[in-house]
């Protein structure tokens, strides 16, 4: 529900490509390279509790290169810079006690070590390729890696968690912008839709109430584990590899649907909910562990088949709706209020709203691909033929959709455009909160450069007299 494979699968690739960084051979490294080596290794800077190896300078390098990067603009010292940065975040992370999903990491050493056996054959040759002793060891260094970058995100996160922009600081930012250097927002368009779901029958949906039921009990009575059976059975694609797991915050608004967080604060720690449905499905909860204000939840989510005959029924129905709005009968807003089963939308009259900036308003060099494809040929208010939809769990439904508006490419303007300039303004805060943390951070911890990069320029003031 939050997580998707493809967010899955560019965990993975991160960390297969940072682990191969940290166990390549450097001695390929051409001598007209600008890094090249001049030494075996060596301390470059302790920060905290972390040690930066000059090795490891060597390896963000070849990361970026990876990525296609012109590592011509950066330095040793730039990238130096750059790591000492994540490791105060480590260091503190630590310190303020943060916690870090040891099973998710697992989950991505286990998907990693996989990817490592396809691309070399088997254990022996993936050991001896990355020259270690065995694969208890092989799988405790890659867990590290991940563990430490985890916490980085995390000390991030919480930096920034709980800041929020006021209307004046926002029309401060804004006036402040010389005329000249405005923002220019590209081609938007306003995008609505009408979506009919099939009716499941109240047989199926008795079928799936009970397949839940049944596993409670096996939990609850005979003691099996609710997350072998979340990795089972369980048809959320985002949370089925780390067995149902999701960590929810009381603080924060909005995580899941308001049906599935109303259950989870409602239950004990160790306690498994009753069957209950939300948009998504039938779901039963079962909460591992409360830490204050944050609940440690894990969920397995079945769905009801729907029958071909249900389907049939939802195209005549989104036939006919669409007939009479372009009939004239009623409006596309008053037929999304009266017909469409998207809760999200029906009310503002079937308007989408963009999950990135939070408006009504989708840039077309930024709009999902798929959405793109699907009204790239409508004319303004031209109602769009019934379109048959599968979501990432296989669940189908029909939709129509139009074009409701179209906005120019033009200069920022603060009425037109607030949204966007309060977006670019909290990301400003942001990063000015992250920078006085740094700076306050950089005092208390204990630091130390190798005198030979104590030299370099540093953004930060690494270097303390």
């Amino acid at each position: 529900m939050r997580f998707s494979k493809k967010h899955m699968r560019n965990l993975i690739k991160v960390s297969v490509l940072i682990f191969f960084l940290s166990f390549q051979s450097f001695n390929v490294f051409a001598q007209d390279n600008q890094f090249v080596r001049q030494k075996i290794d060596g301390v470059a800077a302790v920060v905290g509790d972390f040690i930066i190896l000059d090795s490891d300078i060597d390896k963000t390098l070849i990361d970026l290169q990876s990525q296609g990067v012109n590592v011509e603009q950066f330095d040793r010292c730039s990238l130096l810079g750059k790591l000492m940065e994540d490791k105060l975040y480590a260091h503190h992370a630590e310190q303020d006690s943060l916690d870090v999903d040891n099973e998710q990491i697992y989950s991505y050493v286990d998907q990693t070590i996989d990817y490592f056996l396809n691309q070399l054959g088997n254990m022996e040759k993936v050991l001896e390729f990355y020259k270690k002793k065995d694969e208890q060891s092989f799988r405790q260094e890659l867990f590290e890696i991940n563990r430490i970058n985890q916490l980085s995100e995390r000390m991030q996160t919480s930096i920034i968690d709980e800041i929020e922009i006021t209307p004046e600081e926002v029309r401060v930012f804004f006036e402040n912008i010389p005329r000249y250097d405005l923002p220019i927002f590209g081609a938007e368009l306003e995008i609505s839709q009408i979506v009919v779901k099939p009716e499941v029958s109240q047989e199926d949906k008795n079928k799936i109430i009970q397949r839940l039921e049944s596993i409670k009990n096996d939990v609850v009575v005979n003691g099996s584990s609710f997350a072998t059976k979340a990795i089972l059975y369980s048809q959320d694609p985002g949370s089925r590899s780390t067995g149902g797991k999701y960590t929810l915050n009381r603080s924060r608004k909005n995580q899941m649907v308001k049906e599935f967080e109303d259950v989870c604060y409602r239950l004990k720690e160790g306690e498994v909910s009753d069957p209950f449905e939300t948009d998504f499905g039938w779901h039963i909860v079962k909460v591992d562990k409360v830490r204050g204000q944050e609940i440690d939840v894990r969920h397995i989510l079945l769905k009801p088949e729907v029958s071909n005959s249900a389907l049939l029924e939802a195209k005549k129905k989104i036939d006919l709706i669409r007939k009479r709005i372009i009939d004239d009968e009623l409006s596309f807003e008053e037929a999304a209020k009266s017909f469409s089963d998207e809760k999200a939308t029906k009310n503002n009259g079937g308007v989408l709203i963009n999950p990135t900036t939070g408006d009504t308003r989708f840039e077309l060099t930024k709009i999902d691909p798929v959405l793109y494809t699907q009204i790239q040929r409508l004319k303004d208010n031209e109602v769009s033929a019934p379109l048959l939809e599968q979501d990432n769990a296989g669940s189908s439904s029909y939709k129509i959709i139009k074009v409701s508006n179209r906005f120019d490419e033009h200069v920022a303007d603060y009425s037109k455009d607030f949204i966007k300039i309060k977006e670019l303004a909290l990301k400003e805060k942001q990063l000015n909160t992250i920078q006085n943390w740094m700076s306050e951070k950089i005092v208390e911890t204990y630091i130390s450069v190798n005198q030979d990069s104590r030299e370099c320029n540093f953004a930060n003031k690494w270097l303390k007299k």
